[in-house]
């Protein structure tokens, strides 16, 4: 070999060094470098496109057909033959042909989009697993006169999707999203139960109410916090989030009159004349408007609360759960 043979070798090696270089490859092997697939593989997006070209034998029409512009078909081909180190179209006015390389690449690439189309079918049919049920859990007074509307509601947008209620206290209600029992839970408590993230949907106010043949019902000066605190009262069982409130408000609550499970069992209690009690003004709107129930005011008590709508800490509601709690908002 001459001295001038020898230095174009030379200046050919190293052009071609260079060229794998720029390519991201490894410099005098011509191979891509290692690291995870998601750096050596194309993206599925690269992919299809090499199958359109294969199919319609034209760089432009392929482009059409992705919905993306020729410019950026061609400059996307030139990255994936960059990335795999391989030349994979020839381009020319009659078309655009796939070379050697190029047609058993898009075999693989058949390959790979079909098994990324199984995987897309499988998550869509989790999706509609998921879509056709909604768990939730709401205390009482949520689930009896909140719930039943914004279900209506969801009905109409969701015709499919069944839905189960579970009532219960605000503790209850928190373990059951803790435990996986529920997708979406509705609490009446002061603060937001330990694991789980919350959102105001409501707000609520206790009223003191009795029959109208109890001494508090005839009554011109308000109740003081005091006399109330020490008053035995037709309550809800502990771990209700209205006993909750009303224990915080007062510093303190008399053991109680009678201990109930259900807002309608100590309505009913209190119509019936057994004695006062505490209850949401969601719940006796109607038993005071017909006066089966006196409300008695309150001196120096605040007695309002936010109704709020809870999930597990980190997992957003999707799907239906997402949908009811948008519905609770508007």
């Amino acid at each position: 070999m001459t001295e001038g043979e020898t230095g174009a070798a030379a200046g050919a090696g190293a052009a071609a060094a260079g060229h794998a270089s720029a390519a991201g490859g490894t410099p005098g092997t011509g191979r891509p470098p290692a690291g995870s697939l998601a750096h050596r593989v194309p993206d599925l997006g690269a992919l299809e496109l090499l199958l359109a070209v294969a199919r319609l034998g034209s760089l432009g029409a392929a482009a059409r057909e992705v919905g993306i512009t020729q410019p950026a078909a061609s400059s996307r081909v030139r990255s994936m033959e960059r990335q795999l180190g391989v030349a994979l179209v020839d381009r020319s006015p009659r078309g655009s042909r796939l070379t050697d390389a190029g047609a058993l690449v898009t075999d693989w690439a058949r390959r790979v989009v079909e098994a990324a189309e199984a995987f897309d079918a499988g998550a869509q049919a989790l999706r509609d697993r998921r879509d056709s049920r909604l768990r939730v859990a709401a205390s009482m007074t949520i689930a009896e006169y909140l719930l039943p509307g914004w279900l209506l509601a969801l009905r109409a947008q969701r015709p499919d999707t069944a839905v189960s209620l579970l009532a219960g206290n605000s503790t209850a209600v928190a373990e059951r999203l803790r435990t996986g029992e529920a997708d979406l839970g509705f609490v009446e408590g002061l603060t937001v139960p330990a694991g789980l993230d919350s959102a105001v949907v409501a707000h609520d106010r206790l009223i003191v109410v009795t029959a109208p043949g109890h001494p508090w019902a005839r009554r011109r000066a308000p109740l003081s916090a005091a006399e109330l605190s020490t008053t035995p009262l037709i309550l809800r069982e502990k771990g209700s989030g209205t006993r909750q409130v009303l224990d915080a408000a007062l510093g303190g609550l008399a053991r109680p009159l009678i201990e109930l499970s259900s807002t309608t069992a100590v309505k009913a209690a209190a119509v019936g004349g057994a004695g006062p009690s505490v209850l949401s003004e969601l719940v006796v709107r109607e038993e005071l408007a017909v006066r089966r129930l006196v409300a008695v005011p309150v001196a120096d008590v605040s007695l309002t609360r936010d109704l709020r709508a809870v999930w597990p800490t980190g997992h957003r509601p999707t799907g239906p759960a997402r949908d009811l709690l948008t519905l609770t908002r508007t």
